[in-house]
């Protein structure tokens, strides 16, 4: 073969490749689409469970034969929104809190409780570049990154093999990001993690990021799905490269940004203990379990509720119950086309003083980026703990601080 022929040749298969790899991204952006989409769902779901069982479990009179019973069902509810988690996580609709890490260091600080899961019969290597730049990113979420992929490599090699970490700083030209399906040009810096196990084949490898897909029996197949939604919510991007019987390297690549100075915690008022009230409180859900279930909450703690199952039903409920209304507690995305935010501003201009607490089983991102919830709203993501709603209502009445975070379950 000529060298005009083998160099047409090369460039036909890198352009295959890269066709390939589009293809790939584009099927995982839409699984992230249905994935957040099912989150939303099963949130509400979830939410039902764990209020009802927290109902039942704060009674004083319980049989003891229930109690157990009740503990499990909520451990199983807790178990269940931590996958939702992980699904927001791939479909990148979780909150990030970004500031400037080394991942060299951060790496070292893993080496232990690494090999602790590794076991003995798997070797760690290090190889780390010298003066590595700051990266802008969030460190627990790095932290699962990496011990999700190492737990993914610890399965590869059963019967022991190797371990190897690495790090560098790669430019990246305009012809190499056209040629690598989600690249771009720029600096960044390579955070790389290679086995010695079983590898895969081309069919496997074409699915390991999709959620659920799985080839092992007991793994929930979410592992590399929530790292690789880490790693796109974090502007970077994975290269995998692998074949059967030579191992499997995972190539993370991540914007290298000016360290920007990390922001101080804000100071920390004391806790309210007081949970209770007697306001009157607007509730609009369209799940009516879901309603029901915060209308039975709230009544508890002895707030007055009006509920709506709409944006339109709580428009009309307005005008007659003005007056008495303290409170908005409201789904963000709500079933007649109206969103939360609408229902809040149209209230408030004829009652500014009027209370506002949104909720939604979407993350904070989400509600903020795709629905115009305003940056530091005061926000609860279902499933949320009652008592997480409690100290909200009060801290709304009597503030301490500013209670602006997501309240999901404890």
């Amino acid at each position: 073969m000529s060298g005009s022929r083998k160099a047409e040749f090369a460039g036909e298969e890198t352009q295959a490749l890269a066709q390939g790899a589009s293809r790939q991204a584009q099927h995982l952006e839409a699984v992230g689409r249905l994935a957040s989409s099912m989150a939303h769902d099963f949130n509400n779901i979830i939410a039902i469970i764990e209020g009802y069982t927290s109902l039942l479990l704060a009674q004083r009179e319980l049989p003891e034969p229930m109690i157990d019973p009740l503990r499990q069902i909520s451990q199983a509810t807790e178990r269940a929104a931590n996958l939702t988690r992980q699904l927001m996580i791939f479909s990148r609709k979780n909150v990030v809190q970004p500031r400037p890490i080394n991942l060299n260091e951060l790496t070292q600080n893993l080496t232990y409780l690494l090999r602790r899961v590794l076991g003995q019969e798997i070797e760690v290597r290090h190889s780390f570049a010298a003066d590595l730049p700051m990266v802008e990113a969030d460190a627990s979420m790095m932290e699962q990154v990496m011990m999700n992929l190492a737990i993914n490599a610890r399965d590869a090699m059963p019967e022991g093999g190797h371990l190897a970490i690495e790090t560098a700083v790669v430019e990246i030209n305009e012809r190499e990001a056209q040629e690598r399906a989600e690249a771009r040009a720029g600096r960044f810096a390579r955070w790389s993690i290679s086995d010695t196990g079983a590898g895969m084949d081309a069919e496997t490898l074409g699915r390991i990021f999709e959620p659920f897909f799985t080839t092992k029996e007991t793994a929930s197949g979410l592992g590399l799905s929530a790292a690789y939604g880490i790693i796109k919510q974090h502007q970077g991007w994975i290269e995998t490269h692998s074949r059967p019987g030579e191992g499997t390297r995972f190539d993370i690549f991540l914007p290298i940004k000016e360290a920007a100075k990390p922001e101080a915690p804000p100071a920390k008022g004391p806790e309210s203990g007081a949970v209770q009230g007697q306001e009157t409180i607007l509730l609009v859900e369209d799940e009516p379990a879901v309603r029901e279930l915060a209308s039975l909450q709230l009544r508890k703690l002895g707030y007055k509720i009006i509920s709506a199952g709409s944006g339109t039903e709580a428009l009309r409920l307005w005008p007659k119950h003005e007056g008495e209304i303290d409170l908005l507690f409201t789904d963000m995305v709500l079933s007649d086309g109206m969103t939360g935010r609408d229902l809040a501003e149209t209230l408030q201009a004829e009652k500014p003083e009027m209370k506002v607490i949104f909720t939604s089983g979407y993350s904070l991102d989400v509600v903020e980026q795709d629905f115009g919830l305003r940056k530091g709203a005061p926000f609860l993501q279902k499933p949320f703990h009652p008592q997480a709603l409690a100290r909200m209502i009060r801290q709304m009445f009597d503030p301490l601080e500013k209670p602006n975070q997501p309240g999901s379950m404890p």
